[in-house]
């Protein structure tokens, strides 16, 4: 059973790339919103195209300063959930990113530890033959590039008042996008994966240094034993910091 629950929640680190900059701590004159809050700088209406969706998602998180981030470090806490199961298991979290590098480490001892690294180039999981597809493949930084040769923007069935497109690269590597009609904010995401259903909805998010943090979001993942889901709180950000190549040197 820990062996799955390990599996699983490893598999749900990998679509957690949430795009979070400041240093250090959160400023006081950051701006706290609902997911529906602000008004986005490309206006969406029935006649917009997946691109024009895309493109409005991308303003939204804040644009060019959203694209130039060299580094970002988050910590915070999370609370995971097995099939079934209404007891969590609480633990913590940090996530580095520098580029295309990302290492991501859960802490929910005695239950459950693990971490996974990519270099770019090689990946790593502490789990034993559980290899992991590069997180920056998917979700958020689909969205810097999807106007690149290689990237195909394509139209889904919206949800309710969210509205949808799907980001594909050229491996095939695909994120569906569900949008904030009003705002352009990016609600839920889901991914596609092996066989596997992996899910986000952000919560809460606060707008800081013009990039928009998702400082709350829940995280579900469907596999045969049943659904899997994670509960994220952001507490402390780090934008630009120097981080060494050492963070994301693949054990021996």
């Amino acid at each position: 059973m820990k062996r799955i629950l390990t599996t699983s929640f490893l598999f749900l680190a990998m679509a957690f790339i949430a795009t979070v900059p400041v240093l250090a701590q959160i400023e006081s004159n950051a701006k706290a919103a609902g997911p529906g809050a602000s008004v986005p700088a490309v206006a969406i209406t029935s006649a917009s195209t997946p691109t024009d969706l895309a493109r409005a998602a991308l303003t939204a998180q804040g644009g060019e300063k959203f694209k130039t981030l060299k580094s970002m470090v988050l910590r915070g806490s999370v609370d995971l959930y097995a099939p079934n199961s209404t007891q969590s298991i609480p633990g913590g979290f940090i996530m580095v990113v520098a580029g295309e590098k990302v290492r991501v480490e859960i802490d929910a001892r005695p239950a459950v530890s693990f971490k996974t690294i990519y270099d770019g180039q090689r990946s790593y999981s502490s789990l034993p033959g559980v290899e992991l597809p590069p997180a920056s493949k998917f979700v958020l930084p689909l969205l810097t590039k999807f106007d690149q040769p290689g990237y195909a923007v394509t139209a889904i069935p919206d949800e309710k008042k969210l509205r949808g497109f799907s980001i594909t690269d050229a491996d095939g590597n695909l994120t569906n996008f569900y949008i904030d009609a009003a705002t352009g904010r990016v609600i839920k995401f889901l991914i596609p994966y092996n066989g596997y259903k992996f899910g986000t909805e952000n919560k809460k998010m606060k707008e800081v240094e013009g990039v928009l943090i998702e400082f709350e979001f829940t995280q579900r993942l469907e596999m045969p034993q049943g659904a899997f889901f994670a509960e994220y709180k952001v507490k402390d950000v780090k934008l630009n910091q120097p981080i060494g190549d050492d963070v994301f040197a693949m054990p021996n």
